[in-house]
């Protein structure tokens, strides 16, 4: 799924790092992005809460979805460049 996520992202001219799992320096891999978006039903509530709190830090756009779909990701992209 991971690959399907950067296709997806290419196509919108996005940048793009993906965490399927917690690593040990998460907070130090993420970076300054222009936005986050969390798929909650992926990952672990201590990866969800670090990865927010680094966010928060650079002023990052935070989104989260439920659904780890290629469709919901793709929504959520054509939102975020029309707003952004």
């Amino acid at each position: 799924m991971a690959c399907q996520y950067k296709k997806i992202c290419r196509q919108h001219n996005c940048k793009v790092k993906i965490f399927t799992q917690m690593p040990g320096n998460l907070s130090g891999q993420i970076g300054s992005p222009d936005a986050l978006i969390l798929f909650t039903s992926t990952v672990s509530h201590k990866m969800v809460k670090c990865a927010i709190n680094e966010a928060q830090k650079c002023g990052a756009d935070i989104v989260r979805c439920h659904t780890s779909s290629k469709y919901a990701l793709n929504e959520i992209l054509e939102s975020l460049v029309t707003t952004g």
